[in-house]
């Protein structure tokens, strides 16, 4: 499921250093000649991709980049010492405009590649360049030019990690608002949700992932009934789904049922949708005492038979929620880890 992550951030690369003016003063050598050295040149900014990042979450946090002035170059020749490159890591994918003018600079698509974003000034030139048969004592040096300076607009089209399934009222979005600074519409009524809602979770630099909101399905939803089948197929490209059902819904409804009625739907449209990675997520716990949610939980994953992790969360109380942002982050990176062995 493709969705729309964006950032924008200033870099600025650093000035070359100025060259010297300078003569030779040794013993023996009463006229000495200019030996002003070069200026080193100023550190320049690149973007690289890293196809171990899935978002551009961390440029909430970090929005300027700023690489290092060039050393001023000194006597006998000596060159000033060039600045060191600021490196900035991107997700592939991610799509380069100049905000002011709106231009695409370019897109970073392969891990290790890297895309010039600011270069830094060139080093100015010492007097020793500037001497000649009839300027034998050049006072004159250049200054080094300054550094680009601009400010970006980052644009990464990503593939959601996890999707949110379930009926409608299930607390997807209560619950991706509470894990996310993604602010979906909440309501007590069906169909909140009537596009995908994005958000990013990030448990650290550099640990991320990103979940979708889906809206509710009905039954039929696999036949095009309600909002269902245009949704479904953005599932497909998920690669863990969470299925959301209320641990006691209102209505009276059985929760087991609306799993095993949601998972005809899901082998209705794509068999091997129905077979993906599904842990399931009893929501809305704090409506029920600890004796009872231990109790309720307890008999629909017994009738259900259930196999695979499961999760009993309050997204309004914040309770379970840690463990499952974890227990994802984890099943995440263990995937991506045998990807590229895989690939290897």
């Amino acid at each position: 499921m493709k969705f729309v992550d964006e950032a924008r951030i200033m870099v600025q690369a650093g000035k070359g250093g100025a060259g010297c003016v300078s003569f030779r003063r040794e013993k023996f050598i009463p006229k000495g000649g200019p030996d002003g050295g070069d200026g080193g040149n100023g550190g320049s900014v690149y973007l690289e991709g890293d196809s171990g990042l899935n978002t551009l979450a961390d440029f909430r946090h970090a929005r300027h980049f700023k690489a290092k002035n060039g050393q001023p170059g000194q006597g006998r020749q000596r060159y000033g010492r060039g600045a060191d490159d600021v490196i900035i890591r991107v997700p592939l994918g991610t799509i380069v405009k100049a905000t002011e003018t709106g231009e695409t600079i370019g897109e970073v698509t392969e891990h290790g590649q890297r895309m010039l974003v600011a270069k830094g000034g060139i080093g100015g030139r010492g007097n020793v360049h500037f001497k000649s048969s009839t300027n034998r004592t050049p006072r004159q040096s250049t200054p080094g030019t300054p550094g680009e300076q601009r400010e970006l607009h980052l644009e990464l089209k990503v593939l959601a990690d996890v999707g949110l399934l379930g009926f409608p009222n299930a607390g997807k979005s209560t619950l991706i608002s509470a894990v996310s600074a993604a602010r979906p519409k909440v309501a007590d009524y069906p169909f909140t949700t009537l596009y995908p809602n994005l958000g990013v979770v990030s448990l650290e630099p550099g640990r991320s992932f990103v979940i979708a909101d889906i809206p509710g399905l009905i039954e039929g939803a696999a036949e095009g009934a309600g909002l269902g089948i245009q949704f479904l197929k953005h599932l497909q490209r998920t690669r863990l789904l969470l299925h959301l059902v209320e641990i006691a819904p209102i209505d009276g409804s059985d929760p087991v049922e609306q799993v095993r009625a949601l998972e005809r739907e899901l082998a209705g449209y794509d068999a091997e949708l129905a077979e993906r990675e599904r842990w399931l997520v009893l929501t809305k716990i704090d409506q029920l005492g600890a004796d009872d949610v231990e109790a309720r939980s307890r008999d629909i994953i017994d009738r259900l038979e259930w196999q695979s992790p499961w999760f009993a969360v309050s997204s309004v109380a914040r309770v379970g929620l840690d463990r499952l942002v974890g227990e994802i982050m984890v099943h995440i990176e263990r995937s991506a880890g045998a990807s590229d062995t895989d690939a290897g």
